[in-house]
């Protein structure tokens, strides 16, 4: 039971950071493409962190947030907002 737990927890953390990444990356006029273009990522990337679908390295992370100008930490706490 506990896995299964976790498992849900994981899967909302990753929703709701993909949702804050989106919403900054529009505020801001980028596609996909564009931002992992300027981060030095790979465009598929993007839209998978945005689906919550993927769970990104804290060094990829550190890279969108150096392009949509929140820290981290703004990222993390922004979704936590969401939940």
């Amino acid at each position: 039971m506990r896995d299964r737990t976790l498992c849900v927890r994981t899967r909302s953390i990753l929703r709701t950071l993909g949702e804050e990444v989106r919403e900054r990356r529009k505020q801001r006029n980028l596609s996909q493409e564009a931002l992992a273009l300027q981060a030095g990522i790979h465009p598929n990337v993007v839209g998978r962190i945005e689906r919550g679908i993927y769970n990104p390295s804290v060094l990829i992370l550190d890279a969108i947030a150096m392009k949509l100008n929140p820290s981290v930490l703004e990222l993390f706490a922004g979704a936590d907002k969401r939940r």
